[in-house]
């Protein structure tokens, strides 16, 4: 199976701004979602694990869809579900090279956070933390992503309000 990210859309078949229960239907493949709803937060959440690819629809704030998330399989786990952007795999790509790709696009990349780096307005996430012994460049930081969310245009605008 193949996720392909359609940034700052969501992941065919899951859009931002469904609603959950749409979204939950959009996936009737997947099985069976573990779905939690905070009513004290207004908030939910749908996950899926596809071929130990963690995939969560985010409501946060409310009933619609605000973010997608995707789980690398795990260290020493292959999976034949893959995570796509822009033809590259998310999670077997090394960073650096997904990097240079977004750049080439004409995509900023905000590494002001190394274990946290962004592309804001697109709006792509990525994670670059682990507590798994896994392949670490110069800089200490895993070679590859160890997860990534699409979210809507303004998602990231948050780690910018403080900087005018």
């Amino acid at each position: 199976m193949d996720l392909v990210l359609d940034p700052p859309r969501g992941v065919a078949p899951i859009l931002l701004d469904m609603t959950l229960d749409e979204a939950l239907a959009a996936v009737p493949d997947w099985g069976e979602p573990r779905v939690l709803r905070r009513a004290s937060q207004n908030s939910a959440q749908a996950s899926w694990t596809l071929d130990h690819v963690g995939v969560q629809a985010l409501a946060e704030g409310g009933t619609h869809v605000t973010a997608i998330e995707l789980w690398w399989p795990g260290e020493g786990r292959t999976s034949s579900t893959r995570v796509l952007l822009e033809g590259d795999e998310v999670f077997t790509t090394p960073a650096e090279h997904l990097f240079r790709r977004a750049a080439e696009r004409g995509w900023t990349i905000d590494r002001s956070q190394p274990e946290y780096p962004v592309i804001p307005g697109v709006s792509l996430g990525f994670t670059r933390q682990t507590s798994q012994e896994v392949e670490r460049n110069s800089d200490g930081l895993p070679k590859f992503v160890t997860s990534v969310l699409v979210g809507g245009q303004d998602y990231y605008n948050y780690r910018y309000q403080d900087r005018d």
